[in-house]
């Protein structure tokens, strides 16, 4: 049987990080951060609701769509989506988010940890208009935490290799799976729909 988990016995399977894990972590963005973070096209923001249900939720645009407002704040923009609002509706419960942040071609990453809060401002939201068109609506964080992470999981992975790609054919589309999943769906409406959501949607 195992024995109960808790902090103790988790730090103690693994020990103390280093002086140099523990060192590498800031309470803003740096020089290097900021540059990252204009590279990077692509992001992960995790969050959780009031009962600690968790979701991650991607959010990808041209390098740098996430706008660093100063030393300690960034603006994410939401763009047109499916409605769900996952993240919106979480962070009005728990402000608590995590970000990840990717640049393909370099294997280290960024994760930036704070408090987020969601806006509608026009006039803050306008300089992120793309295609004419501004976002939905924002997500400002407010950065606790910030640091680099090692590149040991996307080397392990190789990402970035374009010999590991998947070929598309290989795997089902999008219209296939939700006619599978959603009783009464037809695969050709579904793939009608999605194909013209990806063409007149993305902004």
């Amino acid at each position: 049987m195992t024995a109960e988990t808790t902090p103790e016995t988790v730090r103690a399977h693994y020990g103390e990080p280093s002086d140099r894990a523990l060192a590498k972590q800031l309470v803003r963005l740096d020089g290097h951060a900021r540059a990252f973070i204009a590279l990077s096209p692509f992001l992960v923001i995790a969050s959780s609701d009031a009962a600690g249900r968790g979701d991650a939720t991607p959010r990808g645009d041209a390098p740098g769509f996430v706008a660093v407002l100063d030393d300690a704040t960034l603006l994410i923009p939401d763009r047109l989506g499916n409605r769900r609002a996952d993240t919106m509706l979480n962070i009005t419960e728990n402000p608590q988010v995590g970000l990840l942040f990717l640049v393909p071609g370099i294997d280290e990453s960024l994760r930036v940890n704070g408090r987020a809060r969601f806006t509608t401002d026009a006039d803050l939201l306008a300089p992120l208009s793309v295609q004419g068109r501004p976002p939905v609506a924002g997500l400002i964080v407010t950065a606790e935490e910030v640091y680099f992470h090692c590149g040991k999981a996307l080397m392990r992975s190789r990402l970035w290799d374009p010999d590991r790609r998947v070929e598309r054919a290989s795997f089902p589309s999008l219209g296939r799976i939700l006619a599978d999943q959603i009783a009464g769906s037809d695969v050709r409406e579904s793939e009608r729909f999605i194909e013209e959501s990806y063409r007149t949607r993305l902004y």
